[in-house]
């Protein structure tokens, strides 16, 4: 889960979430809200993505603002829970 956070929240293509879901929910002003563990049990789900599924949140207030923060400074919006996840997969990777 450390590892998909990372991945999702900050392994960058020129700047913006390689990963084009990603990309797609936070250039339209969502926050990256939750990773579920074997959340896609599905064939295709265990295949792609180890059964990790992502929840993103849109709160319809802070999109305008969310999508000119990513598109502008390239800032992703993420939970309490991904940003804790971020920081244990960056005090514990070798990258």
């Amino acid at each position: 889960m450390r590892l998909c956070a990372w991945y999702l929240y900050g392994e960058k293509h020129r700047g913006y979430a390689l990963n084009p879901v990603a990309n797609f929910h936070l250039q339209n002003g969502s926050v990256l809200w939750r990773i579920n563990w074997m959340g896609d049990t599905s064939p295709r789900g265990l295949g792609a993505s180890c059964g990790m599924m992502v929840n993103y949140r849109y709160f319809l207030e802070e999109t305008a603002s969310n999508s000119a923060l990513y598109l502008g400074s390239k800032q992703v919006r993420a939970s309490q829970q991904v940003l804790a996840l971020v920081s244990q997969f960056q005090q514990n990777s070798k990258l």
